[in-house]
């Protein structure tokens, strides 16, 4: 069999395992998620060799310490898998829901109704969580899912797929419901984004190299972002010792992840009670600074920042920081260089606070937290398929009711269009 005939049938076995799902009862998708759950835990040792193939791959092959960390698990990672799918069990499910049912003028009612995707095609590198945590959203939402990881998680993702199907065998759902593609083939991804008969939507998670690829060849729908350049802005106004501690979290908590802030933005008027003790924070861990000139004034010892600097994703031990003159500046910053994801103020001055919501366009907007908390996790949706930057259909962490369509039902009594 060609790989393309490999990756059709396998749209044929979603679409088929789709239509399952789309009728199946919350409770029997429940009780494969737990099922699921349980298989991780049961199967922890297994997860963990498989893992560990991979890292050693990993290390040989030369990935970088952001690479290697985003590909590896451990007891507290597997933990959250589980304990992601368990908190998609106490969600609602969507599937089904009517809403803005109302009486029309000629007598019929009009609403909607929430309704599966259909297949969702996921395109991922690095992390095997994802594995688990797109499975389960999946399945929880109605929709059959195919999965395509990168080859430097192959063993980890076959692994996480065998808990996968056995959860789903012991709650009698198709094992056809998700396929993890096994093949490390390159090809494999782009037979995948052309399954237009079968897939209905394809989400990439990964480096922007890639989601630049499967935007612009894809024949299917995509939700997707390319980048995280995550700002934080620290106002005049803001309380010193917290401002310190959310930035230092926003950087450093993981250097890897598209919600890490990439640059500072300090106003003019609080700079220098601020940057002296938040830079040695950062440099006491080896994040390397590069500033603006008035922020080198202030550090003196500290690089300084280019113009491509603002726009890059550092996704390292790396940070931008500029000293702006107000709010005003840092808004009109962010709108130049932001990529739409994540923005946060540290600020004690609500109305501030109010328009920094107003005017930052970004699919996640914060007041004093750190832009790590922008996650399907944090965000209580169980796990997150994804961060979206586009403007239609999803926007923001991708969880259950991201994964759905609404469609338009009509009752009647016999009625008749006159």
């Amino acid at each position: 069999m060609t790989l393309q005939e490999d990756m059709r049938h396998l749209g044929q076995h979603a679409r088929e395992a789709a239509q399952l799902l789309a009728r199946s009862t919350t409770l029997s998708k429940n009780n494969a998620l737990e099922a699921i759950a349980q298989q991780l835990e049961q199967q922890q040792d297994t997860l963990l060799a498989a893992n560990a193939k991979d890292l050693e791959a990993g290390k040989a092959k030369g990935l970088d310490s952001a690479l290697l960390d985003r590909l590896a698990l451990n007891d507290s990672r597997i933990a959250s898998m589980v304990e992601g799918l368990r908190q998609m069990i106490a969600l609602p499910d969507p599937i089904g829901e009517i809403t803005d049912l109302n009486y029309r003028p000629s007598g019929i009612q009009v609403g909607k109704m929430r309704v599966p995707l259909g297949v969702v095609g996921i395109i991922y590198e690095s992390r095997p969580n994802v594995t688990a945590d797109a499975a389960g959203l999946c399945l929880k939402s109605g929709n059959a899912t195919i999965l395509r990881g990168g080859s430097e998680a192959i063993h980890s993702n076959q692994a996480i797929a065998q808990c996968i199907h056995a959860g789903l065998a012991a709650a009698q759902l198709p094992q056809t419901a998700v396929q993890v593609i096994e093949t490390t083939d390159r090809a494999a991804v782009g037979e995948l984004i052309r399954l237009s008969k079968y897939v209905d939507v394809i989400i990439p998670r990964g480096g922007k190299g890639l989601i630049e690829r499967i935007s612009q060849e894809a024949r299917i729908p995509v939700i997707k972002h390319l980048d995280g350049i995550c700002h934080t802005y620290i106002d005049d106004k803001a309380d010193i010792e917290k401002a310190i501690a959310v930035a230092y979290n926003a950087k450093t908590q993981r250097y890897g992840t598209c919600n890490t802030m990439e640059t500072l933005l300090v106003a003019e008027g609080i700079a220098k009670q601020v940057l002296p003790p938040l830079a040695e924070k950062y440099q006491s861990v080896g994040v390397e600074l590069r500033g603006c000139p008035a922020t080198q004034a202030l550090l003196p010892n500290i690089k300084a920042a280019t113009d491509e600097d603002w726009d890059t994703e550092y996704l390292a031990a790396i940070l931008s920081i500029k000293i702006v003159i107000d709010f005003d500046d840092a808004v009109e910053h962010i709108r130049l260089h932001s990529s739409q994801h994540t923005d946060a103020i540290i600020t004690e001055d609500w109305s501030r606070a109010r328009r920094f919501l107003t005017e930052v366009d970004s699919s996640s907007v914060m007041v004093n937290a750190s832009t790590r908390f922008a996650d399907g996790f944090e965000y209580g949706l169980g796990a997150e398929i994804g961060i979206s930057t586009d403007k239609f259909h999803a926007r923001g962490p991708v969880g259950l009711t991201g994964l759905t369509s609404q469609k338009f039902i009509v009752l009647g009594e016999g009625h008749i269009r006159n």
